[in-house]
This record gives C-alpha cells, sequence and structure tokens, in this order.
C-alpha cells in the first residue's frame, strides 16, 4: 500500500467520522464543551471535546471536535475565533450550555468580553480584563473621547470597527475547571503557610532531601536496584504539571518507613550519599500526606470519566472543608497547611458554591439530595 493510498483511506474516513458526528449531534438539544491550548515540539494546538447525554439511553456520550494547530499569539480574540468557527463549523453554537476551560487569562477574557451572560449575552467591557496586549502592541483598553471641532463631532472609525468585532463571535457561558481549580489550591494557596516560620523550616528542609532522593532514584538504574534491594518499592517522582504526583510521591515515602522501618530510608540515603531524613522530618511526611489525602481524593473524585457529574462537585468541595476541618484539631505540624488550603478553598470556589444551578445539580443526584449540607439558607 503506498503512502498516497493510506493518506486516502485516513482523509476519507476523517470526513465520514466528521459526518456521521454531525448528524448525531444535530439530534442533541444540549451540548457542553471542553478546551484546552497546549504546546509541544514548538508548535501551539487547542483541542475541543463535547459532551451529551444520549436522549435514548440516558448515557454519557463525548466526542472529540477538534484538535488543531494554533498558529500565532494566544491572545484572547483569536482563542474566541477559533472556539467561534469549531462551534459554526459543528452546528452546535446555540445548544453549547457551558464550555469548561482552565484558569488560563487569555481563556477567562475571551470569555468575559465574547461568553454569554444572564443579564446581556456581549455587554461586558474589554476594559475590565487584565490590561494585556495584543500583537500590535496597543492596550486592548479604550477611553472613548467626544472631539468637537466647528459643530462637527469626529468618530473614531477604529474603535466603531472594534466594537463591531466583539460582536463578531458568540461564545456560550464559561465554566472555570474545578480540577484545575484544585491544583491551584494545592500548590499556589498551599506554599502561603510558609508564612508560618516553624512551618517554612520543617518543610523546606524536608522536601529539600525527597526532592535529592527522587533525583538521585531517576538518574541512575544503580540507584534504583539500591532503593529496590532495601525497601521493596520503587520511589515515584513528582511531575510538576500535576499535583496529585507529590502526593503519590510523598505518600510512597510514609509507606516504605511504615512497611520496612526508618532504617530501610536511612540505608537508601547513606549508599546514595543524600541526607538522612530527621525523625521530626518522618514524622512531618507522615502527616503531610494525612493532610493532603483529602484533597488528592477530591481531586480524583472531579477527573472521573465516567460516574462524575456537575452535581458532584459542591459536595466535594464541601465535604473536603469539613475533613480539612476535622483535621486541624489533631494536627501538629500541618496547622499553617490546613489554614492556607481552606483559605484557598473559600477563595476559589465561593462563586462555584453559592451557584443556584450547581446547588440544584447537586440535589438532584440520588447519591446526595441535601445530605452534604445543613444550612437552610443554602436549600
Amino acid at each position: 500500500m503506498t503512502r498516497n493510498t493510506v493518506v486516502n483511506k485516513v482523509t476519507k474516513a476523517s470526513v465520514e467520522m466528521k459526518r456521521k458526528l454531525k448528524a448525531a449531534l444535530s439530534e442533541i438539544e444540549f451540548i457542553a464543551t471542553t478546551t484546552d491550548c497546549w504546546t509541544a515540539h514548538r508548535r501551539s494546538f487547542i483541542g475541543v471535546t463535547a459532551h451529551w447525554f444520549d436522549p435514548k439511553t440516558l448515557q454519557r456520550s463525548c466526542a472529540a471536535l477538534a484538535c488543531k494547530q494554533l498558529k500565532g499569539s494566544h491572545t484572547f480574540s483569536a482563542l474566541a475565533g477559533v472556539l467561534n468557527d469549531i462551534h459554526t463549523e459543528f452546528s452546535i453554537r446555540e445548544k453549547i450550555v457551558r464550555t469548561t476551560t482552565d484558569n488560563g487569562s487569555n481563556f477567562l477574557k475571551a470569555f468575559r468580553v465574547y461568553g454569554q451572560t444572564e443579564e446581556n449575552n456581549n455587554t461586558e467591557s474589554v476594559g475590565e480584563g487584565d490590561g494585556e496586549e495584543d500583537d500590535d502592541g496597543q492596550n486592548d483598553d479604550y477611553d472613548e473621547e467626544e472631539e468637537r471641532f466647528e459643530g462637527v463631532e469626529f468618530v473614531d472609525a477604529g474603535a466603531l470597527l472594534d466594537e463591531d468585532d466583539y460582536l463578531e463571535f458568540q461564545l456560550p457561558k464559561h465554566h472555570r475547571c474545578a480540577c484545575h481549580l484544585l491544583n491551584l489550591v494545592s500548590t499556589v494557596d498551599a506554599l502561603k503557610a510558609e508564612v508560618n516560620p516553624l512551618y517554612k523550616r520543617v518543610s523546606r528542609s524536608t522536601f529539600a532531601k525527597c526532592s535529592s532522593l527522587w533525583n538521585k532514584s531517576s538518574r541512575s538504574t544503580t540507584a534504583s536496584e539500591v532503593i529496590e534491594d532495601h525497601c521493596k518499592l520503587q520511589l515515584i517522582r513528582p511531575v510538576a504539571t500535576r499535583w496529585n504526583s507529590l502526593f503519590s510521591a510523598v505518600e510512597r515515602i510514609v509507606r516504605i518507613t511504615r512497611e520496612q522501618g526508618d532504617g530501610a530510608l536511612a540505608a537508601v540515603c547513606n549508599e546514595l550519599d543524600t541526607p538522612k531524613f530527621t525523625p521530626v522530618e518522618l514524622a512531618f511526611l507522615a502527616e503531610y500526606a494525612k493532610t493532603m489525602s483529602p484533597v488528592a481524593k477530591a481531586l480524583d473524585v472531579l477527573q472521573g470519566e465516567t460516574s462524575v457529574q456537575m452535581g458532584w462537585l459542591i459536595p466535594t468541595i464541601t465535604l473536603l472543608k469539613t475533613k480539612l476541618q476535622q483535621l486541624r484539631l489533631t494536627t501538629k505540624f500541618c496547622e499553617p497547611l490546613i489554614d492556607a488550603l481552606l483559605s484557598g478553598l473559600e477563595k476559589r470556589f465561593r462563586e462555584m458554591l453559592a451557584d443556584p444551578e450547581l446547588i440544584a445539580a447537586a440535589i438532584l443526584v440520588p447519591k446526595f439530595k441535601t445530605c452534604w449540607t445543613s444550612d437552610e439558607n443554602t436549600l
């Protein structure tokens, strides 16, 4: 089979798949979408997925609508234009009830400017944005001025054209990704615990030793063999883009000390010539893992592929806050961390926890109904 034959077959299969998807979506009344941007091999890409309930079986369905290269700068208007084109291509622009994205500033601004709101579909001012500049170096904010000369009013035609551009795209209502928010709570907000000098000293010394051990184990097969000989398990190295990998890495060290004893870890540190953990640092790691366990479990729930629905969000976050408050009563080292996490949850999820639609969605889940709260004002 020649290269041209393969290309033609793939192209025909792609066209047929898109035709079937368009036919399926034409029968759906309500659709939710997600979108994300990323960079790989010095090229940028945008991906969009669609999610809906099959009207006959009530089973959740999903499909990828696009995975295409995104050329040029990722300005808010460029993102809005690409999303609008994809929605229009599949004839779903009027059917989308929500689009979920991460909390990137350009995504937020795109939906703030072009997205629908309860009061007015497209009236939010660009001036409310973050003041970022487009490719031409001009700031997005525009101050109107009335210039009059001999009774004649001069109008800035460029400004009028810009206003028309804002009406060119129509994006659906926006929903911030709860998993990304929870990741921010676990990383950015958790760092605020270091305002406490005692916590900062113990935390930094402990994680410095952990990093040394993780680096040694990942760079040498000999080091990996030493760890497995003494600990009967391999270490897990954290990945910078996934916070729960840090939790898993700490939990693995805690598990090794619990199952093999402190001596196993000390022997590894001796052979690999890395700093040994003190009893206080090992106790800190155990308490850190215990504190962050509810956060990791909540993240796993919200990242679920099949069972999780919008109605799971508020009960999950509410239960997480309750568990952290209970842990605060018995913690020895991690009280500043718990306070930072609770503060981050309040700041980032405050609006969602009071959203009538999300509250109704939680009540309509048979598993929860109203058992997740006793606050009559919420219900």
